[in-house]
């Protein structure tokens, strides 16, 4: 059984990434309502785990995206 205290963690998606690296990322609902989204990354056996909210996501989502589209049109930073 379940612990009523431990935050609902539901899997939102998983990347392979380059290195034999793995991204896993997750829904995080805590007992308060808040919500997060858990960002794992896994290198061989060390795990950086990382919380966020809603706004970063979204200002990490749009530079990332940012990056990928000067990438993919050759640009340089």
């Amino acid at each position: 059984m379940s612990d009523p205290t431990e935050p609902v963690v539901t899997d939102i998606g998983r990347i392979e990434a380059p290195y034999r690296r793995e991204i896993v990322l997750q829904d995080v609902v805590h007992e308060s309502g808040m919500r997060l989204l858990r960002v794992r990354i896994r290198e061989g056996r060390r795990f950086t785990i990382l919380d966020i909210d809603d706004a970063t996501a979204n200002t990490w989502a749009e530079q990332m995206s940012a990056w990928a589209q000067k990438v993919k049109q050759g640009e340089s930073s």
